[in-house]
């Protein structure tokens, strides 16, 4: 399933506001459930949130993708890991937080490549295609889609390998796409499905916000920028904070861009004329009501203390 791809998210730092998305929250703006609240959010902004989502589609809105693509083109607030051959990866900075020092840590990262060799339309191709992404994503342990939710949003599960000893990890996401003015934007959030709870032997991260944007630079070149905040359930190592935005991300970034010079003619050999994400159509997954969907809650998810693992040789 195109969930994105799920680096280790790494950031160590305690939860705070969530940019513009828990700003909108708290104002009592229509919201669309792109944000998680754990239990240690305030009882005001649980009541908060609870009423609005009571009212709310669970489908993302434009306000959503728009906000979206504000975090992934701000400069604010954002450290530099990397910066090599056209490729940056930045995690947050926020304010520091008093006081709770155990709480369970969101983790924030961008990622950005400039990419000479391959259009914004084949990229946006290459994230969606479930397919192909068995053949070049090298983190994938399970990835498949379960439900169709309107014609341009799904449900699905996706499983992904850690860095030994950690934990492997699993989400299930509610996925949105849109393409505006050349633009391309995948986002998702994790949700609850009644048929997929967690698995034994894998940890349920939760994506509170993760997705793609895509902006052509010219017919055959454009800037891909990957954006997540999710929740490990967990408590990290920092070796594997510096080995994620480092080392791991910019190596999935370069799989990435190769995946998307090869995908053309792997395209052309399998099924050419069946993109359901272009031509919805062409969807042979089953519809599912959006209101048979929860958003999934950190709270109700196990939290597990992996601090003191050491790096596998």
């Amino acid at each position: 399933m195109g969930t994105g791809i799920q680096l280790i998210k790494i950031r160590l730092d305690l939860i705070g506001d969530f940019d513009v998305y828990s700003r909108r929250l708290r104002a009592g703006v229509n919201h669309t459930g792109a944000h998680d609240f754990d239990s240690h959010t305030s009882g005001s902004e649980q009541v908060g949130h609870a009423a609005v989502m009571s009212r709310a589609n669970i489908l993302p809105d434009e306000a959503t993708f728009r906000d979206f693509r504000q975090s992934c083109l701000s400069a604010d607030n954002w450290l530099n890991k990397y910066d090599k051959e056209g490729m940056q990866v930045w995690t947050e900075v926020l304010p520091a937080t008093k006081g709770n020092n155990n709480l369970p840590k969101i983790h924030k990262i961008k990622c950005k490549m400039t990419i000479k060799d391959v259009s914004a339309a084949t990229m946006y191709d290459v994230i969606h295609d479930g397919t192909y992404r068995k053949k070049w994503d090298p983190t994938t342990l399970e990835s498949f889609d379960i439900a169709r939710l309107s014609a341009n949003a799904d449900v699905g599960y996706y499983s992904w390998l850690c860095p030994k000893p950690i934990k492997n990890r699993d989400v299930v996401t509610l996925r949105s796409w849109q393409v505006m003015d050349g633009e391309y934007i995948i986002i998702n959030f994790s949700v609850k499905h009644p048929k997929y709870p967690p698995k034994q032997g894998l940890v349920r991260a939760i994506s509170i916000l993760t997705g793609y944007y895509i902006k052509p630079l010219g017919p055959n070149s454009c800037t891909f920028i990957y954006l997540s905040q999710a929740d490990p359930k967990g408590f990290l190592p920092k070796w594997v904070v510096n080995k994620a935005s480092q080392v791991l991300a910019p190596k999935v970034m370069r799989c990435v861009h190769k995946a998307g010079q090869n995908y053309p003619e792997w395209k052309q050999q399998n099924s050419p004329d069946q993109k359901p994400w272009l031509y919805p159509e062409q969807n042979t997954l089953p519809m599912m009501d959006p209101a048979e969907l929860a958003i999934q809650r950190g709270d109700s998810l196990e939290n597990v203390d992996e601090s003191c693992q050491a790096e596998s040789e």
